[in-house]
């Protein structure tokens, strides 16, 4: 089912105003995290931020989402702030590694078309 206009709204606001928040962070290592979309439930009391997992090793996903937690209140309050919100879902992030699936997808299909090919060869 499409999702309502507010809900996009409120997304796509949430999606601009996260890394806002988090550049102005005194943690280095927060200011660098990359925002690739944002997904709130339909009443958007939840919201999780999906975050670009290309440049970090695993301690380093496991320091980010760590202290994300902890600073999510104020990043809430940062959104909340800046549109003049009342309240603002509550934050849950989560790296994406949908890209990396879908590639090693792709890798998959590839080999297996090799080899289809190399049989019809024969």
């Amino acid at each position: 089912m499409d999702k309502s206009i507010k809900l996009q709204r409120t997304q796509s606001v949430l999606k601009q105003l996260i890394p806002e928040a988090l550049s102005s962070m005194n943690d280095v290592m927060l200011r660098g995290v990359c925002v690739i979309d944002v997904d709130c439930t339909r009443g958007k009391y939840d919201a999780t931020v999906y975050i670009d997992p290309v440049l970090y090793d695993a301690d380093e996903k496991k320091y980010i989402l760590e202290h994300l937690q902890k600073a999510s209140r104020s990043v809430q309050n940062y959104c909340m702030q800046m549109e003049g919100w009342y309240r603002c879902p509550n934050l849950h992030f989560k790296f994406d590694d949908s890209l990396k699936k879908q590639n090693d997808m792709d890798a998959l299909f590839e080999q297996v078309a090799k080899e289809l090919h190399k049989g019809e060869k024969s």
